[in-house]
């Protein structure tokens, strides 16, 4: 059975995209620890991120970095962190989020909620740093 994200790479679920390839996608997270929380998947359906053969997993992390230096340039954040947890999603994913402070990646903090236009201008803005 396809993932969620499996789903959000065909088109069958919106998302707002930030950036993708023939190998990966980049879309906000819809329940984000700070604006500018991004997703990077790969588009091949593998449930534990360290499953992947090596080559995709050096690339993906290639691609992560591309979209964490927009995340960067375009967020208000000391830094971009990186977070692998892999179990709400069975599809190896990583987590790309703005932070300013060590609680800020914090899991258990409150998830922030943002209306369908500000998510719009968010991924807007990310992606057009991408170019």
């Amino acid at each position: 059975m396809a993932t969620i994200f499996s789903k959000i790479i065909a088109g069958e679920i919106p998302s707002y995209r930030i950036h993708e390839d023939d190998r990966y996608y980049a879309f906000l997270d819809i329940n984000p620890l700070a604006e500018g929380h991004t997703l990077v998947i790969p588009k091949v359906e593998t449930d534990y991120l360290f499953d992947l053969e090596d080559d995709l997993l050096a690339d993906m992390m290639v691609f992560a970095k591309k979209v964490a230096l927009a995340i960067d340039q375009t967020m208000a954040c000391k830094r971009v962190g990186v977070a692998v947890l892999g179990l709400e999603v069975p599809h190896a994913h990583i987590h790309l989020i703005p932070i300013n402070n060590l609680h800020d990646i914090e899991f258990s903090r409150p998830k922030l909620k943002f209306s369908d236009k500000e998510f719009r201008v968010t991924a807007e803005k990310i992606s057009a740093a991408m170019k």
